[in-house]
This record gives C-alpha cells, structure tokens and sequence, in this order.
C-alpha cells in the first residue's frame, strides 16, 4: 500500500500529467515547514532546502557566475556544510516520473524532516531541475552544470555530494560508478582531485550501508544523473539508486561478461545498445513510470540511508 503519511500525502498528484511540479514542491516544503530558498541559475530553478540554524535571506543567480548575495554566502561559510543531499524534480515530457525522480524527492524531504527534529545543521538538499536532457543536448545544458558552477563560488566545493535518483523500486542499494566512464580517459589536476573525492564519496556510501545493516549494496554504473553536470563543472558527486535484487544480479552478472557494455549503459540516449537493460531503467522517461510501478515498502531504506550519510548513525524517526 502506497502510504499516504507525510510528505508522501500529495505524491498522486504530484506525478499527474498536468501537475506544476515546482509549484507543488514549493507548496509542500511550505505545508510541512521546511526552510527553503529557491535559486534562479541560468534559467533553472532550483530549492535550497537547509536546516532552521542556517537562515539566509533570499537568493538569485542570474546567470552563470553570478554570485550569491553577501549575506547568504556568510551564512554558508558559518554553517560548516559537510554533505549535500540532492535529486532532480523535472521529469521527461510525457512521463508521470515516479520514479524518475518523484520518489527520491519525497524520500529526502522526509530526510529532511528528520534531520530537522533533531537540529542537526551540517546539510543541505537540493532539488535540482533540468536534468532531464533532450536528444542533442550537451551536459553543459543540464541545470547540475550551472547549479555547480555557482555552489563553486560560495565553497560548497568542498562538502560532499550525494545524488538520488530513481529511488522508487527496488531493495538493493546501487553506487554509481558511471563518473569512471565519464573521465576514463581524462588526466590532469583536476580530474585526479575528483576521482580522489569521488572514491572518498564511494567508501563513505559503503561505510554507512554496512552501518545501518544493508545487506544489498552494488557498484555498477548507471544512467547518468545530475553527476555528469556537476562533474563538468568542476564539482564531484557520488549517484545513489536502487533496484529490484534480482535485475541488480544480473546488471551485475552481464557486466562482468561484458564490461565495454558499459560506457552505453551509462548514457540514457543509448540505454537501449548495451546489450542488457534492467527492466526497471526500460520504464525511465516513458508513460509506464507510474505508481504502480513503485515499491514504497522500501522507501525507508533510502530515508534511513540518507539520514545515516549525514549523521554517522542509525535511529531516524
């Protein structure tokens, strides 16, 4: 039974066709007294979900390099930020997106609650927009690019960042690794810092998974997400999804045969040519991601996780 608890009471309609999804975002951080501030980045709008002790006044990039009012880039600086939490709230054209990404979004509003009720201040959540790409469009066009861009300048930088996507169906934790294709053929400065946090980011998703007793844990690439933005923009992120245990096994049995199908498997364009597709990632960006779809039955696995990423330890509530 899908619950009807909160967040989760406004999910129905948040996945219509029709639905404004910013503005019932907007209105649901607001019904369940959240702090939020919504950033303008180059044309994507952005939330900024942050705990009550970091209160900034409003915010807005114009563009690309546009930095933050003084004022809120002080009280970043003072609130000592350790770990982002995101996931994208835009979805393909056509598409009730329930999965892709509507239940990461509720999971981590949940998250936030609890974080909340217990006045730890070292996070931030961002629900992201444009991340959904059209045929043809470069990564420099996805809302992560210029989002990363922009947190640069404030030193978010430094903090570690945690992408959830498609976080609805299934009960086995998946660690991206899909940023080592991105950058396999990549040297340099900068690309050996990221693949150094990017390896920190992925033991420390390790760490808290056997720290809350998750017993279903794989490394192996995904789609891309809002990691392949931020990454071009300088900024590493580590990608959290799930999947039904018995596609995990055998995304992970075909990989092991045939590693080059990889490098396809990462690129939602190109899904369809690596050969093996779990039957979960067939129903991204199309009609058949509803509802109904979804296994809500595992949905605190991921509250849990990320509660834990930002705390250390187990015990949300």
């Amino acid at each position: 039974m899908f619950p009807r608890e909160i967040p989760y009471y406004c999910f129905k309609e948040f996945i219509a066709l029709d639905a404004d999804r910013f503005v019932m975002l907007k209105n649901l951080l607001d019904d369940v007294h959240l702090c939020y501030t919504v950033c303008y980045i180059d044309g994507s709008r952005h939330f900024f979900v942050y705990p009550d002790s970091l209160v900034p006044a409003s915010v807005s990039f114009s563009a690309i390099g546009c930095p933050p009012e003084l004022i809120f880039q002080q009280a970043l600086a003072k609130a000592h930020v350790t770990t982002v939490l995101a996931a994208h709230y835009d979805r393909a054209a056509n598409s009730p997106g329930a999965n892709d990404n509507s239940a990461a979004v509720f999971e981590l509003i949940k998250t936030a609650l609890a974080l909340k009720k217990e006045n730890i201040g070292n996070w931030l959540i961002f629900f992201t927009d444009k991340e959904e790409l059209k045929f043809g469009d470069s990564l420099l066009e996805q809302g992560s690019y210029a989002l990363a861009k922009a947190l640069k300048e404030v030193g978010l930088d430094k903090a570690q960042v945690f992408i959830f996507d498609c976080c609805g169906v299934g009960d086995t934790l998946v660690i991206s690794t899909a940023v080592d294709h991105l950058i396999r053929n990549d040297e340099g400065l900068r690309v050996s810092r990221s693949r150094h946090l990017i390896a920190q980011m992925r033991e420390r998703a390790l760490t808290t998974a056997r720290g809350i007793r998750m017993e279903k844990v794989l490394l192996v690439p995904t789609p891309f997400s809002d990691d392949a933005g931020f990454f071009r923009a300088g900024l590493a992120a580590q990608t959290i999804t799930v999947l039904p245990s018995h596609e995990a096994a055998g995304l992970a049995s075909f990989l092991r045969v045939k590693p080059d199908a990889a490098s396809a498997l990462v690129s939602k364009q190109e899904l369809s040519a690596s050969g093996f597709l779990p039957p979960t990632w067939t129903l991204l960006n199309t009609a058949q991601d509803t509802i109904d779809t979804l296994t809500p039955r595992f949905f605190e696995n991921i509250v849990a996780f990320a509660y834990a990423l930002v705390t250390g330890r187990r015990g949300h509530t």
